[in-house]
């Protein structure tokens, strides 16, 4: 929770808002992304370099308790959610994007 204009706490973001974020981030950039809703499973985004259909990858957003966090699926953090640009060079970097 973070405070408002009015001095009330606004609610932060969802890791689904998170993830929509950084998909269109990915998006600008080029690459592809679908949002996986598994039933009883945390969503992902799944993405997907078009020019070689082979390097994709799902990204995850998890609450850490130093704040929100964009994580590969093997476990190891990709950059804070609230910098989703960062987070997306680094993913079109790692997916070869040119």
């Amino acid at each position: 929770m973070t405070p408002d204009d009015t001095g009330t706490t606004a609610p932060s973001k969802t890791r689904i808002e998170y993830l929509e974020e950084l998909g269109e981030r990915l998006v600008e950039r080029g690459l592809r992304v679908r949002l996986v809703l598994p039933r009883g499973q945390s969503p992902t985004l799944h993405v997907l370099n078009p020019d070689a259909s082979a390097l994709t990858e799902n990204v995850l957003a998890e609450q850490a308790a130093d704040g929100w966090w964009y994580w590969w699926s093997w476990a190891e953090r990709i950059a804070p959610a609230d910098d989703a640009s960062a987070a997306a060079d680094r993913i079109a970097q790692v997916l070869a994007l040119r």
